[in-house]
């Protein structure tokens, strides 16, 4: 049985000594594979959303990777709360946006009920010719 992509990155990255760039491991992954051009220009994008959602894997930045076993929990951690934070909406667009929206979707049920109505007055008036 031969290998999947992830696990022939799983081997370099473990045999590399340090951080590895994305590209150094693709390449090795490609050849490791037997991946002809053509179908690694297909599968690059999977092997990379793969690579992040691995657990094994940690990005570094830069667009380098390791083993998240060789980091500790501190170096490697995104806090989401650095990601995204609330307090950075004004609590008004917040409310703004969901009224809006709110609004819109009572329009969209008033206008589909309306559009029904009418529909089944000119089925029924045309019947009746």
């Amino acid at each position: 049985m031969s290998k999947s992509l992830i696990e022939h990155a799983y081997d370099f990255v473990s045999s590399s000594e340090t951080q590895v760039p994305f590209s150094k491991i693709w390449e090795y992954v490609k050849n490791a594979a037997g991946l002809s051009e053509e179908v690694a220009n297909t599968k690059a994008g999977q092997f990379f959303t793969n690579m992040m959602l691995d657990g094994r894997f940690v990005t570094l930045g830069e667009n380098e990777w390791d083993l998240r076993s060789r980091h500790t929990f501190d170096k490697v951690h995104i806090d989401m709360k650095d990601v995204y934070n609330e307090d950075d909406i004004p609590s008004d667009d917040l409310e703004e946006e969901n009224e809006r929206r709110s609004e819109e979707a009572e329009f969209d049920e008033e206008t589909n009920f309306d559009s029904n109505e009418e529909d089944g007055d000119n089925s029924s008036s045309e019947s009746d010719f």
